[in-house]
């Protein structure tokens, strides 16, 4: 599966938001995308209720290697980007995997759908 570009979800944004002009929807989602690296830079933590939050980590120096040469390189400290969903993002992605049938764990998985008489009565009772 790839990635969706900025562009493209843009594009997806506007056309559910039909009510929007498309350059009305690009700039919002700039304005949330430059607004979230400011507070970011600023050493700030960015929560979304329902979403998830972002926030830095601090990865220490460590030494890297080059990979065509294999020679050890120094790698300085530096901060990484993290994101924590929350609960109700996985909850609301692993209710689409279980509906699509995708594996949550990269296996074979076979989706089961309840008979209309087991769906009363889970228990099997």
């Amino acid at each position: 599966m790839k990635p969706m570009t900025r562009a493209e979800f843009i594009s997806r944004l506007a056309d559910r938001l039909g009510y929007l002009p498309a350059g009305e929807v690009k700039a919002a989602v700039l304005a949330i995308t430059e607004r979230l690296g400011l507070a970011l830079r600023n050493g700030e933590r960015v929560e979304i209720r329902g979403f998830g939050g972002f926030s830095l980590h601090r990865r220490p120096p460590r030494v890297g290697r080059n990979p065509k040469t294999g020679e050890a390189v120094e790698l300085p400290a530096r901060f990484v980007v993290h994101f924590k969903p929350g609960k109700e993002l996985r909850e609301r992605v692993d209710a689409v995997r279980e509906i699509r049938g995708t594996p949550l764990d990269g296996g074979e998985y076979t989706a089961t759908v309840p008979s209309a008489d087991t769906a009363d009565n889970p228990n099997g009772e």
